[in-house]
């Protein structure tokens, strides 16, 4: 068997074989088969599709690359959540604690931001001391012990993946479907999951901004997913404006801290949170319809459990519990800027690309995967898509370690905000739900 044949039949638009694609990514994996080959396999993939056949045979030889979670049958049935990212997409912080004080396992692995989009290990590790670099053992222990734990890529678990994306990020191929959802599904599988929601966004902030390719890209998932074992659902949710207020990492994580704890409940956080929580009760069992599962999820989130659990997490995760109980007092970024607005009427669009972006640009962000990021950078919206606004009023704030870069993204934030006379008409933060058996609006 030869690599170079493999890209050919590819580039053909022939159907790759099962030894072959397993070949292929065992040689990678062992540096027997050079970047340069499998940059040319990858973007013949991309250019050409896979069937699902063969995004079946991808993903069980990434999964194969590496060790698999394994859990007793004491464990109970364990459920994950994936987001395909976006600008404030801090939800998994709540939902991962709120569902585990449930009595639902939740093993979740993770990933950092990049471009515009934010990453949870990013968020996590804004805490001081948070480990997210758990070998398989201890992950599995902490999962076994309370119920969750936080975990990033390594060389233990599907380490075709951790090899493959940074391949993809360096040739241009991160958005081809068959790639995605190999990426996604083999960690999926691999850290021991029996069910996962997933959120797929589109709009202005998402990876995919075509509410079409994000459609595509959810029905796929489940497909492919349903085909590896898993019992899966994904929701098509709006990003075309931040998710919650606060962009960067330890502003997110103030954030969801005052989610957790009540003292604050941005509309659009909470009912995403709440919603998702509930679908993962629903596909884990633990109760018999979406009704039931959201009153279950409510009556956790209003007695504060979900926020002690998240506490547990980051005691066992070695993050500081003292800032976690103290969060209203750990600080931003040392300067800050507040941009006001310049007329007055209602607030019609925030453009969640031009926040990730301005973001980025403060620290909170990285153009490469090599870049390091400042965990205390990042921007708070005090207002949001409906809300009125009069001139002179405060529209969002920045918080950044120079006064320089305050002044670098000024400029660009002019044209986040459109101001219209009127209020804009309402629309949906969750589109539909999309299982094997098709497409239906959600209705909550």
């Amino acid at each position: 068997m030869s690599v170079q044949n493999i890209i050919k039949k590819k580039r053909d638009g022939n159907e790759l074989d099962p030894d072959e694609i397993r070949w292929a990514v065992d040689n990678y994996v062992s540096g027997e088969i050079p970047d340069y080959q499998m940059a040319a396999l990858l973007m013949a993939i991309c250019l050409k599709g896979m069937t699902q056949r063969e995004t079946v045979n991808l993903t069980q030889a990434m999964i194969a690359s590496g060790d698999q979670a394994e859990f007793g049958s004491s464990v109970g049935f364990r459920v994950d959540k994936h987001s395909t990212g976006g600008v404030g997409d801090k939800a998994s912080l709540i939902i991962a604690p709120l569902v585990a004080s449930l009595g639902v396992p939740v093993p979740m692995m993770s990933g950092r931001g990049l471009g515009h989009t934010g990453g949870t290990l990013d968020k996590l590790e804004s805490i001081p001391g948070f480990q997210t670099d758990l070998n398989l053992h201890r992950f599995q222990r902490q999962v076994e012990e309370i119920g969750c734990a936080f975990i990033g890529q390594s060389e233990e678990i599907v380490p075709a993946d951790r090899k493959l994306y940074a391949l993809r990020d360096a040739t241009g191929t991160v958005q081809s479907v068959p790639l995605i959802c190999s990426s996604i599904l083999s960690k999926k599988v691999a850290e021991g999951s029996n069910a996962l929601l997933l959120d797929v966004k589109f709009g202005r902030g998402a990876v995919y901004q075509d509410i079409s390719e994000a459609r595509e890209l959810a029905q796929n998932l489940v497909t492919i997913g349903e085909n590896l074992g898993l019992k899966i659902t994904a929701l098509l949710t709006d990003m075309n404006q931040p998710l919650g207020r606060a962009v960067g990492n330890w502003i997110e994580v103030k954030e969801c801290l005052d989610v957790l704890t009540g003292s604050e409940e941005p509309e659009d956080l909470v009912e995403l949170s709440l919603s998702e929580a509930a679908m993962m009760i629903v596909l884990a069992g633990k109760a018999g319809d979406y009704s039931e599962a959201r009153g279950i999820v409510q009556e956790s989130f209003e007695s504060g459990r979900g926020f002690d659990k998240f506490s547990e997490i980051v005691q066992w995760q070695n993050g500081d519990i003292g800032v976690i109980e103290n969060y209203t007092e750990v600080p931003n970024a040392q300067y800050e800027f507040t941009m006001k607005a310049v007329s007055s009427g209602y607030i019609n669009e925030v453009d969640a690309l031009v926040i990730g972006q301005a973001a980025m640009n403060l620290g909170a962000g990285r153009m490469t995967k090599e870049d390091g990021i400042d965990h205390k950078a990042g921007i708070y919206l005090h207002k949001k898509r409906g809300d009125q606004v009069s001139s002179g009023d405060p529209l969002l704030s920045l918080y950044a370690s120079t006064e320089e870069k305050l002044d670098a993204v000024v400029p660009d934030l002019e044209s986040a905000f459109d101001i219209c006379a009127d209020p804009p008409e309402e629309r949906p933060l969750i589109l539909s739900k999309i299982t094997t058996k098709g497409e239906e609006r959600w209705e909550g």
